[in-house]
This record gives C-alpha cells, structure tokens and sequence, in this order.
C-alpha cells in the first residue's frame, strides 16, 4: 500500500472521531459569574424603562418573576407570573400551569420577558427559554431591584401570603 493510500486511510477512519469529539465538547466555567457572562452574549436585554413602554402602549407579552415565591410575595411587577428558574424549564410549555394561573401558554416565538432580583438569574432564565426553542425572550436589565427604585409606585405585593411565608434572601442575586 502506498503512502497516499495510508493517508486517505487514516484521516477516513481518523474524520468521525474528530467530528464526534468536536459535537460533544461541552463548556465549562470555573464560577457562575464566568457561565453568566457567557450566556449574556446570547440574550436581549431591556431597561425598566422599556419594560414600562410595554406596559403604557398596551404590547402583549408574558412577563416571567424567575425569583422564588418568597422573594416574589413581597413585591414583584404588576402582571408578571411567578415561575422559579428552577422550575422554568419543566413548567413554562405545560398548559396546566398556564391553566392554574389563569393565563394562556406562549407560543414559542411571542414576547416573554424575565426578571429576578437584580439580573443574572434572569440572564440564566433567558438563555434556557432560548434552548427550549423560544425566540423572543428578553432579560430586565437590574431585575426587580431597578423597577423597584424606578417606579416605587408601580408594585404589588401579595398581602395574603406575607406571613406564611417566612422571607430570607434566596437565589444569590
């Protein structure tokens, strides 16, 4: 056998090994800010200010609280639903939930807009929508914490729930 024979040889029996090998690389990040700002490359953000357009010139979208409840009881934006990030995933495309929250499911391609508490959570909340097939997700930039400041005003809280759920910081950010 010649030598441009072995070649050709070894790169067809070398080719699927490389291809495979490049097809399950997965990334890893040392800290969870390092795996943040890799996703942020991928997501939208808007400002609270955008976010009150929405709302002042009556745009449908689903606005998603990725905090957890006890987060959320104590105050969150009017009209947003409350789906913890870890959850998200199992319950954004489940018309049950949609149905217990009175609410209909988003089509895949409609407007959904996350927050958390100040951001990264939500980052994280939109990179996932987007692996899941939705396309026109967007993260509030500053996350509650900035709506809260901005429009002191403009909040609700759920009053009946206050005192059974015991409030501690969750999430981390």
């Amino acid at each position: 056998m010649t030598m441009k024979k072995m070649s050709i040889l070894f790169l067809m029996a070398a080719l699927p090994l490389i291809v495979c090998n490049s097809c399950s690389k997965t990334d890893t990040y040392s800290n969870v800010d390092e795996m943040i700002a890799e996703a942020s490359k991928y997501v939208t953000e808007i400002t609270v200010k955008e976010l009150k357009s929405y709302f002042d010139d009556g745009e449908l979208f689903t606005l998603v609280d990725v905090r957890e409840p006890g987060e959320h009881n104590f105050g969150f934006i009017p009209g947003s639903v409350n789906i913890p990030s870890g959850l998200l995933p199992f319950n954004i495309g489940k018309d049950e939930f949609w149905e217990s929250e009175f609410l209909y499911r988003p089509e895949k391609d409609e407007l959904i807009v996350v927050y958390c508490k100040k951001g990264k959570r939500g980052i994280l909340a939109a990179k996932t929508l987007q692996e899941l097939g939705y396309t026109n997700i967007k993260n509030l930039q500053g996350g509650w914490k900035k709506w809260e400041l901005t429009y002191p005003l403009e909040y609700e809280k759920k009053l009946e729930d206050l005192h059974a759920v015991p409030h501690k910081e969750e999430g981390g950010c």
